[in-house]
């Protein structure tokens, strides 16, 4: 993007310089009125900044152990330049460690932080950049790389207690799944050729045996269509949902699906609650906290409620009117925020929100892995009972049909 510098009115009506990556003078012009500043002159210094690799994403785990030791050092005194060079020593992400390279030779150049740190946004989000940015001006960069360590190990916090609850039901869902794969594609083969060697035909199959059978041919000689079908119908998902109508369908149905969906919702409100008062702590605008919050809720349908509630705010109205009318966050939340709005402690609020809500999420997790534990059990017990059922269900035919002929020789041994 193109490289401006420009020199605006402050608040207390003295004059600031600075520079500052954008679209157009247009968009530069727009970001600065929403904070209630003009830009008095501006002009293009560079048509286009230069690009820096991009080596991909760094683990959210390395991203809070670098700014923790980040602020660590800058709160000591070292220059920023030092810090990166000692930081890109000593971590072990190999990304990581040519990012912060890149950027020590940027801020050395002359380069902000924040901007160096927006050549690489697969890494450093747009709350990441805005957290940064708050300090610089702030001059307070090492209690925003705090509450950012904070804020990223919370995250990391709740990540993994998802990712562990749902371990278990899906190791049990794997196995049951190996486990029907192989009664369906070798044991019911075998048997139904026993079948065939006691003179059984199609026709004179039970229904849950014929099938059993015609599932298990289908598995064994046609797979590869099987295969091909569910590949196709993973493309075609995600290709429908790379678009803006198919993310949002498939964003309402994670909010509308039984149980899961209630867990969705509370995710997205701790990392809405968790996110805004972390931005809003470390002094950045309401309206660019809330464009940030946005982009990291985790739901487009939440996410288009809180750029509503953005433009409502523009407008003069109060933050929870909107939010309340979007029927999306509950009226404790919305409460909650108008009484952290009306005392000037919002950002104390929306964090007390999000650890109601991460509490929530523990307890929906624990109740519903103990829930799903017994019910995938009892779900393999069915299927298997099925299969075993389905494949003696001739033998019972077979025997009672020996049994009534011995009968009827034994009878008519006597009449003789």
């Amino acid at each position: 993007m193109p490289i401006y510098s420009y020199t605006f009115r402050d608040a207390n009506g003295g004059m600031q310089k600075g520079t500052a990556d954008a679209e157009s003078e247009e968009v530069l012009r727009r970001k600065f009125e929403e904070q209630g500043l003009t830009i008095t002159e501006l002009t293009m210094i560079k048509a286009r900044s230069p690009r820096a690799k991009q080596y991909g994403k760094v683990k959210l785990a390395h991203l809070s152990v670098f700014c923790r030791q980040f602020s660590t050092m800058v709160d000591a005194g070292v220059s920023l330049v030092r810090c990166l060079d000692v930081l890109s020593r000593q971590t072990q992400d190999t990304k990581l460690k040519k990012i912060l390279l890149d950027i020590g030779e940027r801020v050395e150049g002359g380069e902000s932080l924040s901007r160096a740190m927006q050549r690489h946004p697969r890494t450093f989000s747009s709350l990441f950049i805005g957290l940064i940015k708050a300090g610089e001006v702030g001059g307070v960069l090492e209690e925003s790389l705090q509450r950012l360590s904070h804020f990223l190990e919370k995250d990391v916090e709740l990540r993994r207690k998802v990712k562990s609850a749902m371990t278990y039901p899906v190791l049990v869902l794997i196995m049951a799944t190996g486990i029907v794969t192989f009664l369906v594609a070798w044991f019911v083969p075998q048997w139904a050729a026993i079948l065939t060697d006691l003179g059984l035909k199609a026709d004179q199959l039970p229904a849950p045996t014929q099938f059993l059978i015609d599932v298990s041919n289908v598995v064994k000689y046609y797979w590869w269509m099987v295969l091909i079908s569910v590949v196709i119908l993973i493309f075609a998902y995600r290709l429908f949902v790379s678009t803006r109508f198919g993310r949002r369908v498939a964003d309402r149905v994670r909010l509308k699906i039984p149980v899961f969906g209630k867990l969705h919702h509370k995710i997205c409100m701790a990392r809405f609650s968790r996110t805004m008062g972390t931005l809003l702590t470390s002094g950045v605008p309401i309206l660019q906290a809330m464009e940030t919050v946005a982009g990291t809720v985790g739901n487009s349908i939440m996410s288009d409620a809180v750029l509503e509630a953005r433009a409502r705010i523009r407008e003069g109205d109060r933050i929870g009117d909107p939010l309340e009318a979007s029927r999306l966050f509950p009226p404790m939340v919305v409460h909650m925020i108008g009484v952290g709005e009306e005392s000037g402690s919002l950002d104390f609020m929306l964090q007390k929100i999000a650890d109601f809500y991460e509490s929530e999420v523990e307890a929906t997790l624990a109740s519903l892995t103990a829930a799903i534990e017994p019910l995938m059990i009892v779900g393999l017990g069915f299927v298997v009972g099925f299969i075993v059922i389905a494949m003696f269900l001739p033998l019972v035919d077979v025997i009672s049909k020996l049994s009534s002929g011995g009968g009827d020789d034994d009878a008519g041994g006597g009449k003789s």
